[in-house]
């Protein structure tokens, strides 16, 4: 069984792959979702990542499916002190923005969905500029004080208002961000890597990667010519004309045949070596997807296999 991975200066230890639940109630139905964490459980993954928005942009959904498919498996299983729930606020389309009265609102139909008495990780999933970092940070410590929280988190910040909002939790005692979630993976570095890479690891944060195969691309199948039958193909075949994902994939062909893993086990192990990752987040649809996501804890890159991968990852982009 892999070794758990310490979140940040939290108490909450995590399991190397963060199960993602975008496809729960979208992709994958009841059942399916139902197989894919079990499945995932019983390999020892114990961080499943959620969002109240899950998933209100596709026509016929209004939001908080994914954590009604959840919150219906953990009432099943009886599971609930086994396993880590993160969940996000603020792109609901009832709840949307940070002020501190959507905040509980939102944490509110979020635990009700749950069908819990506190989520373990709250990420505030996208700032919101029009609100001060003072009234979101006091907002999430006051759900960490009401018990409802055990830990807040943010996703799409930038470095100044992550900044400001732990130069503001210190100086007030308030609960503080002890993870941030943001895009990256072999493809996608620029806006993560530099300033705000350095100022969670400064901080003491962790990183849990969204997007870490690139919405499939990173799995080899999306290549150019290649139709794919994907409800996220238009998204990942973005990459399949670019000088960099060209190279990537060359990269991580040769890395993969070399250790017989597939192409996707290989992009989660780079993101596990990059400084303050801790658990890349990885959806799977069916069964049949999670293997090569889950054998990400047993793989282990050479130092030329590093090389090889940061440097077809470096290729430059033109720009458009």
């Amino acid at each position: 069984m892999s070794t758990l991975r310490a979140l940040g200066t939290s108490d909450l230890a995590v399991f190397p792959l963060a199960l993602g639940g975008n496809v729960f109630g979208w992709t994958a139905d009841e059942k399916r979702s139902f197989a894919v964490l079990d499945a995932y459980t019983a390999a020892g993954g114990n961080y499943l990542d959620t969002a109240d928005v899950y998933a209100a942009w596709i026509d016929g959904l209004k939001g908080g499916e994914s954590e009604t498919v959840l919150g219906k498996w953990l009432a099943a299983r009886g599971n609930r002190d086994k396993v880590i729930v993160s969940t996000k606020v603020g792109m609901h389309p009832d709840y949307q923005g940070l002020s501190a009265s959507t905040i509980k609102a939102a944490a509110e139909q979020s635990l009700r969905r749950l069908g819990v008495d506190h989520i373990d990780l709250y990420y505030s999933h996208y700032d919101d500029p029009s609100v001060p970092v003072e009234e979101i940070v006091t907002a999430l410590d006051d759900l960490v004080k009401a018990g409802k929280v055990r830990a807040v988190a943010a996703s799409n910040l930038s470095v100044e208002r992550l900044q400001a909002s732990l130069d503001f939790a210190e100086r007030e005692n308030l609960a503080r961000y002890v993870a941030i979630q943001p895009e990256y993976n072999l493809v996608s570095r620029d806006t993560y890597e530099g300033a705000l890479q350095d100022t969670v690891e400064r901080a003491g944060l962790s990183a849990l990667p969204y997007y870490a195969l690139a919405a499939g691309f990173l799995t080899g199948k999306y290549r150019p010519g290649v139709a794919v039958d994907s409800a996220r193909a238009d998204l990942a075949a973005g990459h399949a004309s670019t000088r960099r994902g060209a190279a990537v994939l060359g990269a991580l062909d040769t890395v993969a045949e070399a250790h017989g893993a597939e192409l996707a086990t290989v992009a989660l192990a780079w993101l596990l070596t990059r400084p303050t990752v801790v658990a890349p987040i990885a959806s799977a649809r069916t069964v049949e997807q999670l293997p090569a996501l889950l054998a990400v804890q047993d793989l282990t890159l050479t130092a030329e296999d590093l090389r090889l991968l940061t440097e077809a990852s470096a290729v430059e982009v033109p720009s458009s």
